[in-house]
Protein backbone atom coordinates (compact mmCIF):
# COMPACT_ATOMS: atom_id res chain seq x y z
CA UNK A 1 0.00 0.00 0.00
CA UNK A 2 2.21 2.62 -1.13
CA UNK A 3 1.24 6.66 -0.19
CA UNK A 4 2.79 9.95 -1.00
CA UNK A 5 3.79 11.96 1.91
CA UNK A 6 2.54 15.55 2.26
CA UNK A 7 4.74 18.15 4.63
CA UNK A 8 3.26 20.91 6.11
CA UNK A 9 4.59 23.88 7.85
CA UNK A 10 2.73 25.98 11.09
CA UNK A 11 0.44 27.37 9.80
CA UNK A 12 -3.23 29.06 10.60
CA UNK A 13 -6.96 28.14 9.65
CA UNK A 14 -8.83 30.67 10.18
CA UNK A 15 -12.99 31.18 11.02
CA UNK A 16 -14.74 33.57 8.50
CA UNK A 17 -15.84 35.50 11.51
CA UNK A 18 -12.13 36.04 12.85
CA UNK A 19 -10.84 36.52 9.40
CA UNK A 20 -13.70 39.36 9.52
CA UNK A 21 -12.16 40.47 12.93
CA UNK A 22 -8.71 40.47 11.55
CA UNK A 23 -9.00 42.12 8.14
CA UNK A 24 -11.88 43.60 7.37
CA UNK A 25 -15.21 42.14 6.75
CA UNK A 26 -15.26 39.91 3.79
CA UNK A 27 -11.93 40.46 2.89
CA UNK A 28 -11.41 37.60 0.51
CA UNK A 29 -7.39 35.83 1.03
CA UNK A 30 -4.91 35.56 -1.67
CA UNK A 31 -4.52 31.85 -3.47
CA UNK A 32 -0.83 31.50 -4.46
CA UNK A 33 -0.88 27.09 -4.71
CA UNK A 34 -3.15 24.73 -4.44
CA UNK A 35 -2.33 21.97 -1.46
CA UNK A 36 -3.02 18.58 -1.55
CA UNK A 37 -6.91 18.29 -0.77
CA UNK A 38 -8.86 19.53 -3.38
CA UNK A 39 -10.42 22.75 -2.53
CA UNK A 40 -7.65 23.56 -0.48
CA UNK A 41 -4.89 26.44 -0.52
CA UNK A 42 -2.73 28.45 0.74
CA UNK A 43 -2.67 32.20 0.54
CA UNK A 44 -0.72 34.69 0.42
CA UNK A 45 -1.35 36.54 3.38
CA UNK A 46 0.79 35.38 6.50
CA UNK A 47 0.57 36.78 9.99
CA UNK A 48 2.67 36.51 13.28
CA UNK A 49 1.49 34.07 16.21
CA UNK A 50 2.67 36.22 19.46
CA UNK A 51 2.72 34.77 22.83
CA UNK A 52 4.62 36.74 25.72
CA UNK A 53 7.78 35.43 25.61
CA UNK A 54 8.02 35.31 21.53
CA UNK A 55 6.76 35.80 18.41
CA UNK A 56 7.16 33.93 15.24
CA UNK A 57 6.81 36.01 12.19
CA UNK A 58 5.64 34.87 8.45
CA UNK A 59 3.04 32.56 9.08
CA UNK A 60 0.88 31.34 6.35
CA UNK A 61 -3.13 31.30 6.67
CA UNK A 62 -4.45 27.93 4.61
CA UNK A 63 -7.95 28.33 2.79
CA UNK A 64 -10.85 27.25 2.70
CA UNK A 65 -12.25 28.87 6.22
CA UNK A 66 -12.98 26.48 9.27
CA UNK A 67 -15.81 26.70 11.88
CA UNK A 68 -13.41 27.56 14.25
CA UNK A 69 -9.86 29.33 14.07
CA UNK A 70 -6.80 26.52 14.79
CA UNK A 71 -3.26 27.16 14.86
CA UNK A 72 -0.69 24.27 13.97
CA UNK A 73 2.28 24.86 15.22
CA UNK A 74 5.78 22.39 15.12
CA UNK A 75 6.72 20.86 18.51
CA UNK A 76 9.64 23.01 18.61
CA UNK A 77 7.48 26.20 18.74
CA UNK A 78 6.16 24.53 22.09
CA UNK A 79 9.41 25.21 23.57
CA UNK A 80 10.23 29.14 21.68
CA UNK A 81 6.59 30.41 22.61
CA UNK A 82 6.43 28.96 26.18
CA UNK A 83 3.28 27.12 25.53
CA UNK A 84 2.46 23.67 25.58
CA UNK A 85 0.30 22.64 22.07
CA UNK A 86 -0.80 18.90 22.54
CA UNK A 87 -1.01 16.77 19.65
CA UNK A 88 -4.39 16.11 17.95
CA UNK A 89 -5.88 15.71 15.10
CA UNK A 90 -7.20 18.98 13.33
CA UNK A 91 -10.37 20.29 15.12
CA UNK A 92 -9.80 18.98 18.37
CA UNK A 93 -9.52 22.22 20.12
CA UNK A 94 -10.25 21.53 24.23
CA UNK A 95 -8.23 22.87 26.39
CA UNK A 96 -5.55 23.95 24.05
CA UNK A 97 -3.21 27.11 24.86
CA UNK A 98 -4.23 30.29 22.78
CA UNK A 99 -2.15 32.82 21.05
CA UNK A 100 -2.42 36.29 19.61
CA UNK A 101 -2.73 36.58 15.65
CA UNK A 102 -1.22 39.61 14.46
CA UNK A 103 -1.90 41.03 11.42
CA UNK A 104 -1.03 44.81 10.19
CA UNK A 105 -4.62 45.92 10.28
CA UNK A 106 -4.90 44.72 14.07
CA UNK A 107 -4.92 41.32 16.38
CA UNK A 108 -7.36 38.57 17.87
CA UNK A 109 -7.00 35.98 20.42
CA UNK A 110 -9.33 33.31 22.25
CA UNK A 111 -9.11 31.06 24.76
CA UNK A 112 -7.66 27.93 22.39
CA UNK A 113 -6.13 27.01 19.46
CA UNK A 114 -2.83 25.90 18.95
CA UNK A 115 -2.19 21.76 18.35
CA UNK A 116 0.73 20.32 17.27
CA UNK A 117 -1.33 18.20 14.35
CA UNK A 118 -0.98 14.26 14.43
CA UNK A 119 0.16 12.43 11.46
CA UNK A 120 -2.60 11.26 9.96
CA UNK A 121 -3.68 9.86 5.89
CA UNK A 122 -6.54 11.14 4.19
CA UNK A 123 -8.40 8.72 1.58
CA UNK A 124 -11.36 8.79 0.37
CA UNK A 125 -13.66 6.22 1.16
CA UNK A 126 -13.47 3.76 -1.57
CA UNK A 127 -9.60 3.82 -1.39
CA UNK A 128 -10.33 2.95 2.72
CA UNK A 129 -12.41 0.17 1.17
CA UNK A 130 -9.32 -1.01 -1.26
CA UNK A 131 -6.84 -0.74 1.21
CA UNK A 132 -9.22 -2.44 4.42
CA UNK A 133 -9.11 0.53 6.42
CA UNK A 134 -11.94 2.33 8.17
CA UNK A 135 -11.85 6.19 9.64
CA UNK A 136 -9.83 6.40 12.87
CA UNK A 137 -7.72 3.33 12.37
CA UNK A 138 -4.34 3.42 13.50
CA UNK A 139 -1.70 1.98 11.39
CA UNK A 140 1.86 2.46 10.66
CA UNK A 141 3.94 4.06 7.95
CA UNK A 142 7.51 2.94 6.56
CA UNK A 143 9.44 5.60 4.49
CA UNK A 144 11.52 3.94 2.07
CA UNK A 145 14.64 6.55 1.64
CA UNK A 146 17.98 6.92 3.02
CA UNK A 147 17.17 7.49 6.89
CA UNK A 148 14.27 5.19 6.79
CA UNK A 149 12.14 4.82 9.68
CA UNK A 150 8.69 3.83 10.85
CA UNK A 151 6.22 6.36 11.83
CA UNK A 152 3.82 4.89 14.09
CA UNK A 153 0.13 5.95 16.14
CA UNK A 154 -1.00 7.25 12.59
CA UNK A 155 -4.64 7.79 12.07
CA UNK A 156 -6.66 7.11 9.08
CA UNK A 157 -9.09 9.83 7.69
CA UNK A 158 -11.28 8.66 5.60
CA UNK A 159 -14.16 10.83 3.48
CA UNK A 160 -15.83 11.20 0.10
CA UNK A 161 -14.23 14.49 0.21
CA UNK A 162 -10.06 13.78 0.81
CA UNK A 163 -7.04 12.83 -1.76
CA UNK A 164 -4.76 10.14 -0.80
CA UNK A 165 -2.21 11.07 0.99
CA UNK A 166 -0.13 10.93 4.09
CA UNK A 167 0.65 14.28 6.39
CA UNK A 168 3.41 14.52 8.68
CA UNK A 169 4.87 17.96 9.71
CA UNK A 170 8.44 19.57 9.08
CA UNK A 171 9.91 17.92 12.10
CA UNK A 172 8.90 14.21 11.43
CA UNK A 173 9.68 14.87 7.45
CA UNK A 174 13.17 16.14 8.34
CA UNK A 175 13.86 12.72 10.80
CA UNK A 176 12.85 10.88 8.68
CA UNK A 177 14.80 12.53 5.47
CA UNK A 178 11.60 12.89 3.08
CA UNK A 179 10.12 15.31 0.67
CA UNK A 180 6.66 16.01 -0.24
CA UNK A 181 5.58 13.72 -3.04
CA UNK A 182 8.06 11.20 -2.10
CA UNK A 183 6.31 7.50 -1.20
CA UNK A 184 6.03 5.35 1.83
CA UNK A 185 3.77 2.38 2.80
CA UNK A 186 1.32 2.08 4.80
CA UNK A 187 1.79 -1.56 7.27
CA UNK A 188 -0.90 -2.57 9.50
Amino acid sequence: MKITVWISNRHVHLSRKDADLLFWEWYELTKIKDLSQPWQFATEECVVLKWPKWEISKVRILWPYRKDTQIEVLLWDNYKLGINAPVRLSGDLENTPWLEIIWPNGSITTKKWAIVAQRHIHMNLEEAKEFWLENGQIVSVKTEWERWLIFENVIIRADSKWALDFHIDMEEANAAGVKNWNECKIIK
